[in-house]
């Protein structure tokens, strides 16, 4: 906590989705937000100069003009975009801060994947927080986005949505999209998604697992069935932990990906 009476550190942050961009001031003492967030739909088709353009709006509306970051969903490798699943293909080969700081007046930006933004996030300030270790975020959404944080360091761009387990790619075994397309009981579901910690832990022995996505809103019908050994606990900060992350991200260099 910063000293009694004095200003928080503050930060920004915009969480890049499918669906909304979204952004925020943030405490970084507290990581919680400083007023309300403000949210644009994703342009469509969701090209590289339609987003930043989004991005600058969201940076205006807020009047910042300090370091921002940004998440993107997807992989972000040494600065260059190399993957695209919920934005127009252009993206990929797209060197994504100077996209974005293009759109901008001289601004530093980081960008980092969203995934990555989140783990961070509640790691420091969130479910995490008090717990060293190796900590595996996974957010269960329409596919399964993952996050590595060892003792506070990212290990960036992990995919373990990806891995392959009993023949499938995590994803399309476990992510809750899947519950809902199969219309499988919490019970049914849980069954998958232990198959996929068992798999993470049998290659990396985690100290801790964070379940995130929508449906950690529901974590006390879903958590306790689950079968693996590491403990499972619900993501704590919700819909803020991109945009918290993110703000972390341009306060510090948390991953060699995010310049």
């Amino acid at each position: 906590m910063g000293a009694t009476g004095s200003a928080p550190r503050r930060g920004f942050g915009i969480d890049v989705g499918g669906s909304g961009v979204k952004g925020g001031i943030v405490d970084l003492d507290t990581g919680s937000l400083i007023g309300d967030r403000y949210k644009l739909l994703t342009p469509q088709p969701a090209t590289p100069e339609a987003v930043a353009a989004t991005i600058a709006e969201v940076v205006e509306h807020f009047g910042w003009d300090g370091p921002l970051g940004v998440t993107y969903p997807g992989v972000v490798a040494d600065g260059i975009v190399r993957t695209a699943a919920n934005v127009d293909k252009a993206w990929i080969g797209c060197h994504a801060a100077q996209v974005i700081g293009d759109a901008l007046p001289g601004q530093r930006v980081t960008v980092l994947n969203d995934a990555d933004a989140a783990g961070l996030a509640e790691e420091r300030y969130g479910a995490g927080r008090g717990h060293t270790g190796v900590i595996v975020l996974l957010t269960f959404g329409t596919g399964i986005g993952s996050a590595v944080i060892h003792n506070g360091a990212l290990l960036p761009n992990t995919e373990f949505g990806h891995l392959e387990v009993g023949g499938k790619e995590a994803e399309h075994r476990a992510a809750s999209s899947v519950k809902e397309a199969q219309g499988w009981s919490y019970e049914r579901w849980t069954k998958e998604v232990t198959r996929v910690l068992v798999a993470i832990e049998n290659a990396i022995w985690p100290d801790l697992f964070i379940a995130g996505g929508g449906i950690s809103r529901k974590a006390d019908k879903w958590i306790p069935l689950l079968q693996n050994r590491t403990p499972v606990v619900a993501a704590a900060l919700r819909n803020s932990a991109g945009i918290v992350g993110a703000a972390m991200a341009a306060e510090a260099d948390v991953t060699a990906t995010a310049r």
